[in-house]
């Protein structure tokens, strides 16, 4: 109202008065450019992270390319006809990423091909020989078997690699005999077929072995390699993060099961190796159709041994995972109690992290070092953390024996303390030295005059309530169980479960990491057997 009698004054954001405009073709244009700059920038990134890709699709374009100019020129287009056209599709459905895979569908196609216009002709020839009447219901039966048979046949567990072979067989059958009886000459149809399939199978070998070759067995060498150094990075970084964290910043529950830890960039790398299996297996399979190349110069080269030691080494990394998964954990040790243990648990992490990436290391280098040392070093820190855990076993189980008057109520403490880093080897010293006498005379002042002294909480009682709150799990200070109107009957032991499960949780980490240390032996003997069998060289001591 604005003191006028029936007036009223209404005030109106200055936002409100802008009306919302319409997008102009301006402003969507530079959206469009936004988006579209985005989508290229995402394929650079996608094409800088393997060159190997863009190597691959150019290879593509240049062999489909080649048995196209077999239909552009008119010469080989009169000879093969339309049937031509086969060698494209061959070509199209061939050509793999790296050479082994090419060679392994090459030889499925071929082999299937020449199946299937082995059958064909001969299916024709019968048809043609029973009557028109016949004819066409023998063609009928026979595609029902053929496609029946070889389907069957694909799923049998030992012919699975054959996979490609059975399909191949399937539809190259049906499209030959189907011509066939509608063109009138099975044979010639066959045989140019099979001829258009064998110059696109040609085509796609010659090019991709020569053309920038993609090998199998090198793409395997690499990935095996990485896979080591990704486990070794992992654990020296879940071990320093796990001895330095205070937890002060742990992440929400939540993003801890989506598993986003933007701050421990070797943690994925880890993770896709435990998911690596199929992929060596992929790679160990094609990589023994292909002929010696490179550093690979013998014939038999022990490719399925790459995968034992990949199998060896995910036996290791699930080790790895699990220290993560006690990393971000919700209940967690004390940092001043992981403090106890730092040197022990940093040695014997640091030497089993030098054994994994000295053996990532010589399969690289594709040599055989000796590794006694190595492993009597970390087999020395892990002893000498077991023998601190042994030492210090009180640390990690409720070591507080409850008061003479258990079955009483404790009354409140006069003076709430603040928190006090002590000696974890002797749990009340550093108190009794931190405490001064002004502390003591203050809680003597506050004490009632008519209280009983059996009733009076004595100075290491406080003690006790004070280390509970250090140790306390979930963190919470010793009153808030008090205003709850717990008895002492039930809080006493409620604490101290409380305070073992907390400490238990840095058992459960040193006892991952000794069981580590324990699986390297089991690598180290497969990285021996590797190199055997691999012929490395041996490294001069």
């Amino acid at each position: 109202m604005n003191g006028k009698k029936g007036s009223f004054e209404i005030n109106i954001p200055p936002e409100a008065t802008k009306s919302k405009l319409p997008v102009t073709s301006k402003e969507g244009s530079i959206g469009a450019f936004s988006s579209c700059q985005a989508w290229i920038w995402s394929v650079w990134e996608f094409a800088k992270e393997d060159s190997n890709r863009v190597k691959f699709a150019l290879k593509v374009g240049l062999a489909v390319l080649l048995v196209s100019l077999l239909i552009l020129f008119r010469a080989p287009y009169d000879i093969f006809g339309t049937n031509i056209i086969w060698s494209i599709l061959t070509v199209a459905i061939m050509f793999e990423y790296t050479v082994g895979a090419t060679f392994n569908r090459g030889f499925n196609r071929a082999l299937g091909s020449l199946l299937a216009g082995v059958l064909a002709i001969a299916v024709a020839q019968l048809a043609i020989q029973s009557g028109r009447v016949a004819e066409p219901i023998i063609i009928g039966i026979s595609i029902f078997l053929i496609g029946s048979v070889t389907s069957f046949m694909k799923l049998w567990p030992s012919l699975v690699p054959y996979e490609y072979g059975f399909r191949v067989i399937l539809f190259t059958y049906c499209l030959i005999i189907v011509s066939g009886y509608r063109m009138g000459n099975p044979i010639t149809t066959a045989m140019d077929r099979l001829y258009s399939i064998a110059i696109g199978g040609f085509v796609a070998v010659l090019v991709n072995v020569f053309v920038f070759p993609i090998w199998a067995g090198e793409q395997l060498h690499k990935e095996l390699v990485n896979s080591f150094n990704s486990v070794a990075d992992s654990l020296e970084e879940c071990v320093k993060k796990y001895l330095e964290d205070e937890g002060l910043d742990h992440p929400e529950f939540s993003k801890t099961v989506m598993d986003e830890f933007p701050d421990e960039p070797n943690y994925r790398r880890c993770k896709s190796t435990l998911n690596s299996s199929a992929k060596l297996e992929s790679l160990a399979n094609s990589a023994k159709w292909e002929p010696p190349h490179g550093k690979f110069r013998h014939f038999f080269y022990p490719w399925s041994e790459y995968v034992k030691v990949g199998a060896v080494l995910r036996y290791c990394a699930y080790e790895v995972m699990a220290l993560h998964g006690v990393l971000h954990s919700e209940i967690q040790a004390p940092h001043n109690l992981r403090f106890t243990f730092y040197s022990e648990i940093r040695e014997a992490a640091t030497h089993a992290a030098e054994v994994v990436r000295s053996l990532g290391k010589d399969i690289s280098n594709m040599k055989r070092s000796p590794k006694t040392s190595l492993l009597k070093k970390v087999h020395s820190a892990t002893e000498r953390l077991q023998r601190a855990i042994d030492m210090h076993s009180y640390l990690l189980t409720s070591n507080f024996d409850p008061p003479d008057n258990y079955s009483k109520p404790l009354t409140k403490p006069p003076v709430t303390f603040s928190t006090i880093q002590y000696d974890l080897s002797n749990p009340l010293t550093e108190f009794d030295c931190n405490i001064t006498e002004n502390n003591l005379s203050q809680i003597n002042q506050n004490v009632p005059s008519g209280t009983p002294p059996q009733q009076t909480e004595s100075y290491h009682e406080m003690m006790r309530k004070q280390s509970r709150r250090l140790h306390s799990w979930p963190s919470r200070e010793v009153d808030a169980f008090e205003e709850e109107g717990v008895l002492s009957m039930d809080f006493l032991p409620r604490m101290k479960a409380l305070e073992s499960t907390a400490a238990l949780s840095l058992a459960n980490f040193t006892s991952l990491l000794i069981e580590f240390v324990a699986r390297l032996d089991h690598l180290v003997e497969a990285v021996d057997e590797l190199s055997k069998m691999a012929k490395f060289n041996h490294e001069a001591v």
